[in-house]
């Protein structure tokens, strides 16, 4: 396959992507409104009943989508695309997209706390898989078609193209077969996918937010930040692996719907009683840096959230996790900020800075992925004038989670796939690409791979 007939798949997947998941995000907002609307509209008890009722019907709809049709839709799909691209998990495009599509739509406008990243980035590398099969490419220009798909999704979900690559860059780096080609697929897919997000949604950073910069002097307030961030996000991993295999032996023994009916229920009632404990999140993180919280409030909000983002992604129904881990990091760095401002009395806005790293950092130590948290929380807010205490943040969080043993989260779920396929599950930092060997040597031997692969016989 030439470079320009490549390019031009690449440049499809970003556009295809882009329009999908930018209608995707917008048409779930809408009905995510209407559905609490509606509910408000009929008064606080009959209000939450009604509520309550829809988003268990929704939950379990969506459930019912995903073991029927496509039980590699669940979740956030991260890492199953991680998984195609080592050739351990396949990537079945014509039954994932639509189930990515309208099962996301209903767990999303039922009021679960999931992302719609997940999604997006899922059927990005749906429509990426689409494409490979019509086009025939050789193996490595799949893989890098796939991880194409994948920026393009997160990019049209976050309006992030520069985090978009970035991600395959740290998250993918044991898939992704790096060759110039691929690389800059990628970077092509990414920025067609951004360009078609703004010109159907608007250009502007999705969660803008006013913040000043910070004194030198004043970032070991962002070390400590950090430092309590990586451990927040060594428990958050493992508080969301427990979750998922309690429900799932609750399911074996029960029924596999009881527990998704059960917090539908309690999600819809949240919805309409107390909508801050629901939803994703993403309109909440402008909501509450405005506010003014107690301390006390802003960790009750913290620990509601944590319970409910791991009951949310414990239904099996399509969401991800980075929008939930965003607002889950913003409740925390205002309340630390807070209690930061009586340390450094006088610094105007501290609170909403640490808000701001917050996120970057519990990305940070979840996700393992800190280049991608320091740029996606800059893209995301546009306060690039916190570029040093949202880095400090990161690589803080980032070596504290290492030094407790903390791994990242989507190669837990990929081994956690694996295991209950029955499939020999790779030893942990095990990869099929020889990215070991360096950047030059790596390329080196996928060229050679992708020849093969175009070889006819």
């Amino acid at each position: 396959m030439s470079d320009a007939r490549f390019y031009v798949l690449a440049v499809v997947v970003g556009l295809g992507t882009g329009i999908l998941g930018t209608w995707f995000h917008l048409i779930a907002d809408y009905l995510l409104m209407l559905h609490r609307d509606t509910a408000l509209h009929l008064g606080p008890v009959t209000g939450a009943v009604a509520g309550a009722l829809s988003s268990c019907v929704m939950v379990v709809l969506a459930v019912f989508l995903v073991r029927r049709f496509a039980p590699e839709a669940g979740g956030s799909g991260v890492q199953e695309i991680e998984g195609a691209m080592e050739d351990l998990r396949p990537l079945h495009w014509r039954r994932v997209l639509p189930v990515k599509f309208f099962g996301g739509l209903l767990s999303i406008s039922s009021g679960l706390v999931v992302g719609r990243e997940g999604p997006t980035i899922h059927m990005g590398s749906s429509i990426a898989a689409a494409l490979a099969e019509w086009a025939k490419p050789g193996k490595t220009e799949r893989k890098g078609l796939l991880a194409a798909g994948a920026a393009a999704g997160l990019a049209a979900a976050f309006n992030a193209p520069l985090a978009a690559v970035l991600f395959v860059i740290e998250e993918t780096r044991k898939q992704f077969p790096y060759t110039f080609r691929t690389y800059m697929g990628v970077a092509i897919a990414a920025g067609f996918s951004t360009l078609m997000t703004q010109e159907i949604a608007g250009v502007g950073p999705d969660l803008a937010i006013m913040s000043m910069s910070v004194a030198p002097k004043h970032l070991i307030g962002f070390v400590v930040l950090g430092a309590v961030l990586g451990v927040f996000g060594v428990i958050f991993n493992r508080l969301l692996l427990w979750t998922l295999d309690a429900v799932r032996v609750l399911g074996e023994r029960t029924n596999p719907y009881l527990f998704p009916a059960v917090w539908g229920l309690a999600i819809g009632g949240l919805l309409v009683l107390y909508p801050e404990a629901a939803t994703g999140g993403e309109s909440l993180i402008l909501f509450l840096v405005k506010q003014h919280w107690t301390v006390l409030g802003l960790f009750l909000l913290v620990f509601l959230r944590l319970g409910s983002t791991m009951a949310s992604y414990a239904t099996g129904a399509p969401g991800g996790i980075f929008a939930p881990i965003l607002t889950l990091a913003t409740s925390t760095g205002l309340a630390l900020g807070a209690a930061a401002s009586v340390v450094f009395p006088g610094v105007e806005g501290l609170p909403v800075a640490f808000a701001i790293a917050a996120m970057g950092g519990l990305f940070t130590s979840t996700i393992r992925a800190p280049m991608v948290g320091i740029v996606l929380v800059l893209e995301l807010t546009g306060s690039f004038d916190l570029l040093l205490a949202v880095f400090v943040t990161c690589i803080v969080s980032n070596i504290v989670a290492e030094s407790l043993g903390g791994r990242p989260i989507y190669e837990q779920l990929l081994e956690r796939t694996l295991r209950l396929a029955g499939q020999p599950v790779p030893e942990p930092g095990e990869s099929h690409m020889p990215v070991e060997l360096g950047w030059q040597e790596g390329a080196k031997r996928a060229e050679t791979d992708r020849n093969r692969s175009d070889t006819p016989g």
